[in-house]
């Protein structure tokens, strides 16, 4: 039989240590003790309608669900070494959220935490919205489906990626990833997908100068792009673009098929450039 805390308040170190098989409700976490990892090694617990302000309050924790809770920007490293999760209807705001997990589901939930979702693998974000400068660095696995994203250094060194029907505003997105398929998506950034590899978007809006440059097996299918100068400089591409490009610099193989295209300039490059810019 489960056991169940209700209507509680703990602030000492390592309150719920091991806490296992429990339901946690109307609890908080914080107080003049200041004590950390409240919960480490919990193992099958459900949290509800809690709010969490002491740091590391999730470590190593085996098999949880968090629902309607929220995570202070006191929580610092809230979720870290966990795996089995499912998050839902949350607020989290702990900087460094979610590193080197397995397998954590969250829906419907606002995140906004630096560094969010670090070295961790099995990762699916829908239908929330979250802000990070630096968001999923050297992960694996990851799907992300009706997210509004917002942020600077994201997706880096990252491996099976894929995203659907969202919005991200970002910057130096994609680099050095491998094996990412982006569809269905506006794409915000400056300096897009550089040295990625495998990288795929299909059916996706591009906004942003110097995208899609140094990279490999890239592939366009029946994209937009707007703001897009200097294009696919030194890359490897097959690319079907509806609409206007505003230039396309030094394409290193493969072919660009492009409604229109103010320039396309082939020159000074610093190594042998064989593709191709065609105008439908």
């Amino acid at each position: 039989m489960r056991k169940e805390i209700m209507g509680k308040q703990f602030d000492e170190e390592r309150a719920l240590y091991h806490l296992t098989g429990t339901d946690v409700l109307d609890c908080i976490f914080d107080g003049p003790a200041d004590g950390e990892s409240a919960l480490k090694e919990a193992r099958n617990v459900r949290l509800e309608n809690c709010t969490f302000s002491l740091r590391y309050p999730l470590w190593h924790t085996d098999g949880f669900h968090l629902h309607d809770s929220k995570l202070n920007e006191g929580c610092r490293a809230p979720i870290w070494y966990a795996k089995d999760g499912i998050i839902t209807d949350s607020d989290i705001h702990g900087t460094k959220a979610i590193r080197e997990c397995e397998n954590i589901k969250i829906s419907d939930c606002t995140i906004t935490s630096e560094e969010f979702g670090w070295k961790s693998s099995g990762i699916t974000v829908t239908d929330s919205t979250l802000n990070a400068q630096y968001l999923f660095f050297d992960s694996r696995d990851v799907v992300l489906d009706k997210v509004k994203m917002t942020g600077k250094y994201s997706f880096q060194y990252m491996e099976n990626l894929t995203i659907r029907n969202s919005v991200l505003d970002t910057k130096d997105a994609f680099w050095h990833s491998k094996n990412v398929t982006v569809e269905n998506c506006v794409v915000k950034g400056e300096y897009l997908g550089w040295f990625s590899e495998g990288l795929t978007l299909i059916g996706c809006k591009i906004v942003g100068t110097q995208p899609l440059c140094y990279c490999k097996d890239l592939t366009l299918k029946n994209c937009t792009m707007e703001g897009t100068d200097l294009a696919f400089e030194y890359s490897d591409v097959q690319a079907s673009i509806l609409g206007h490009v505003d230039s396309i610099k030094n394409p290193r193989s493969g072919e660009i098929i492009v409604d229109s295209v103010d320039e396309v300039i082939m020159e000074d490059a610093v190594m042998e450039c064989t593709g191709k810019v065609i105008l439908r």
